[in-house]
């Protein structure tokens, strides 16, 4: 007799039986200036490294379509991490899944390669997932939320040097005690 498989620890949402939907449109507008935010800063420094003799309009006139891709691809991320997130009214890393497996599609697509963007959909979502099933942070394991008593005695005892020889102690040290 086989025992069914355990089931997963509901998020807090999913817990109360209760889903709130998440604003598609603001979600990708959002997301989509961000990393165009991201793409003018790549393109002023693509624009400042290259010698040319367009000035600083050569930001948008030869670097512009580094800013429309940034775009597009947190507009893809933020539209499809929302919309399947509304369609399956759930918050958890199949959704970023899906919004990864949207951005390396279209970073295939800008390549003009049929299997680049099937294989980066697969790569970027998969990457994407794994970051989300995590908890969504680089914080690492929680340590960050320590004592900060804790923490200082932690980063005390980490770069002390632990020698194999015993260092002798001096005649003054010894006599006082």
């Amino acid at each position: 007799m086989s025992q069914p498989p355990p089931k997963q620890q509901p998020t807090p949402a999913e817990s109360n039986g209760s889903y709130e939907p998440k604003p598609v449109w603001i979600n990708t507008g959002f997301a989509g200036a961000q990393l165009g935010g991201a793409g003018l800063l790549v393109s002023a420094v693509t624009n400042a490294l290259d010698a040319h003799n367009r000035g600083a309009w050569g930001i948008f006139t030869r670097s512009g379509g580094t800013i429309a891709f940034f775009a597009s691809v947190g507009a893809a991320f933020g539209f499809t991490d929302a919309f399947v997130a509304n369609m399956r009214e759930k918050n958890d890393a199949w959704n970023g899944a899906a919004g990864g497996c949207a951005v390396g599609a279209v970073a295939g697509l800008r390549a003009r390669s049929l299997p680049a963007a099937c294989i980066s959909c697969v790569a970027v979502g998969a990457m994407v997932a794994a970051f989300d099933s995590q908890g969504g942070r680089l914080a690492g394991d929680g340590r960050t939320r320590d004592d900060p008593i804790e923490r200082e005695a932690r980063r005390q005892a980490f770069f002390k040097t632990k020698s194999s020889f015993p260092m002798p102690e001096s005649p003054a040290v010894s006599q006082s005690s």
